[in-house]
């Protein structure tokens, strides 16, 4: 308890810490809010709630560290993994995802978790249960008389997701695909009736979602660790986002990735490094209290 309380007064005498805590949150919470988007795809399209989501993330970050350990410049394993996730996200749809969007949630939460366990399964025979990085090498900048140190490959993997996130809410707002998409999530019999092929928007969307994740994973890999295991930590994480954002909502969703990084940062600061896991959890469980008690609200108003 003194410890914890320590670190508290910490953040009163020294208020340029908490400058730092936002600046790590906000930086991991990009990517957290990148992964999530792809979750709200696929559950808002496809009504599947995909618990291997955070297992994309990391196998798409074992792509780019993989192609590193070949000579490929790491900036280049970023493309690569949206384009071989995007591959592997279309394969697991024909085989597995495609069979389960007709069936009820039970069957659907049942197929992604055993898919979650044979992804990490399959990455830890392949690449052992290590953690792994990958070093871009470059410089750390210093503020605030070293108080405040940004590391240049966070900077860097923040960028190109935010550009990704870019590209994604165009491609959303302008193609015919994305137009596509958007009219199968309002109701995908009305979209049939018009001449859409909700098959294979269904399999566009999950292998974009697939992509997504992917590319997330390649940037983390050069400023944070892999490990095979660690998929379900992103996976609560999209859940605890989407959950608190709703469908289709992208600022919401965007606004809460930045919030639950800079949520962990603090917990972790506060508790320790061993709670920051735990932090997620309970946001989840938060979360879903508040939902359910809004949902009790609102039909005592319809009563």
């Amino acid at each position: 308890m003194d410890q914890i309380l320590g670190n508290i007064d910490l953040l009163i005498q020294f208020p340029i810490v908490n400058l730092k805590i936002i600046i790590d949150g906000v930086m991991i919470g990009a990517l957290f809010a990148l992964a999530a988007y792809g979750l709200a795809l696929v559950w808002g399209v496809m009504n599947v709630k995909n618990l291997a989501q955070g297992d994309f993330v990391i196998a798409g970050g074992y792509v780019a560290w993989w192609m590193t350990q070949k000579g490929i410049h790491p900036l280049l394993g970023v493309p690569a993994a949206f384009i071989i996730m995007w591959g592997i996200g279309w394969i697991i749809y024909k085989l597995v995802i495609s069979r389960v969007i007709e069936r009820d949630l039970f069957t659907s939460l049942l197929a992604t978790f055993g898919l979650a366990i044979m992804m990490a399964q399959i990455l830890n025979l392949m690449f052992g249960s290590d953690t792994q990085s990958i070093d871009l090498g470059y410089e750390t900048l210093h503020f605030a008389d070293g108080l405040i140190d940004i590391p240049i490959s966070k900077l860097i993997g923040v960028c190109m997701a935010l550009s990704l996130a870019a590209g994604v809410i165009i491609f959303m707002k302008r193609s015919r695909m994305g137009q596509a998409i958007r009219a199968t999530a309002q109701d995908a019999r009305a979209a049939r009736v018009l001449g859409i092929d909700t098959e294979k928007v269904y399999a566009f969307t999950f292998s974009l979602n697939s992509a997504i994740c992917g590319a997330a994973g390649a940037i983390i890999v050069m400023a944070w660790v892999i490990q095979p295991f660690y998929g379900i930590t992103y996976s609560i994480r999209a859940f605890v986002i989407v959950t608190a954002a709703g469908l289709g909502n992208l600022p919401g969703v965007i606004a809460a990735g930045l919030g639950i990084g800079a949520a962990e940062q603090y917990g972790s600061h506060i508790f320790g490094i061993g709670y920051q896991q735990a932090i997620a959890v309970l946001l989840l469980l938060l979360v879903l209290v508040v939902r359910l008690l809004i949902q009790r609200r609102k039909r005592q108003v319809l009563q």
